[in-house]
């Protein structure tokens, strides 16, 4: 009955390996000895009967069948706690480290408060926060989930809505020349700044059901909120962003929200994660956490 056992334990140090970047890195993590470690991976490659590392005395690098194994073993270590998990009950308290890819500016501003109070509800939770706004492999870089505003790609994902962002245009006082638009159209006369990741040349903006789309020529392009909001502040050009970046920004004068009335086309928020037949206590509960946080707002 150990040699199942067994097998997941080297399944498990040769992940942490991997993530560690070293042999002596992952005994430590593991609160082992790096002989130890390196004897579950000789037997784990024995077992197998081929490679899964080369070794260096400076680095370790997987080899192709090394690569092909890590994605797997990812995926039944993952199921085989879910199983677990599944066969303790539901109420089992959830534990373990959970890794979460997350937006820049969303990540950092807005979704640090509902993790950091689900980490208080679940004491032995521990989260990995990862800052990524770019193309992510949640299976092969071992990642638990990963929240996106706007639209997902990627078929194998389940997803769940959490939030919707509201947007608006903004612009610096200083900009509007004490004449600030009173209709969509007078936009297109003022400089402007895009956010490429959501809009370039256009912007659409929507009122009780009417729609005006705008052709603008932004003299700064970026793919960083906190960037448009600076050149915003700065005087440089209007803007569309998130509503919740320049509320503080709003109230205090330093930019004037135009034709409140109408706004850009709100921005979904997504939790996702990969499919699986049964889902780790802790992720389910996080992602439960995560979409709690943001009722009612």
């Amino acid at each position: 009955m150990t040699a199942p056992i067994d097998r997941l334990a080297s399944m498990e140090t040769f992940l942490r390996i991997v993530d560690a970047g070293s042999l002596s890195a992952a005994a430590k993590q593991l609160g082992t000895s790096q002989p130890t470690v390196s004897r579950r991976l000789r037997a784990l490659e024995s077992t197998l009967g081929v490679p899964l590392l080369k070794r260096s005395t400076h680095a370790i690098q997987l080899t192709e069948t090394g690569e092909r194994y890590v994605a797997r073993a990812r995926d039944l270590l993952a199921e085989w706690r879910s199983f677990e998990a599944g066969v303790r009950g539901d109420d089992d308290e959830p534990e373990g480290t959970l890794r979460v890819v997350v937006p820049h500016a969303f990540g950092q501003e807005q979704l640090v408060g509902p993790a950091t109070r689900f980490l208080r509800a679940y004491p032995k939770v521990t989260i990995e926060w990862l800052l990524s706004d770019g193309p992510i492999r949640l299976v092969e870089d071992g990642i638990d989930c990963v929240i996106r505003v706007g639209a997902l790609q990627g078929d194998a994902l389940v997803a769940r809505k959490i939030h919707d962002v509201k947007r608006i245009v903004v612009a610096s006082p200083a900009l509007l020349a004490r004449r600030p638009p009173t209709r969509p159209a007078q936009l297109t006369a003022l400089p402007w700044l895009a956010l490429r990741t959501f809009y370039r040349n256009r912007v659409r903006l929507e009122k009780a059901g009417a729609v005006a789309t705008l052709d603008i020529r932004p003299r700064f392009f970026t793919d960083s909120l906190y960037a448009l909001r600076t050149a915003a502040l700065d005087g440089t050009g209007a803007a569309v962003v998130s509503e919740w970046m320049v509320r503080g920004d709003i109230q205090a004068g330093a930019l004037v929200h135009l034709l409140p009335s109408w706004s850009a086309p709100s921005l979904p928020v997504y939790i996702a994660y990969p499919q699986a037949k049964l889902y780790p206590t802790k992720l389910r509960a996080f992602v439960d956490a995560m979409k709690q946080g943001f009722e009612g707002q």
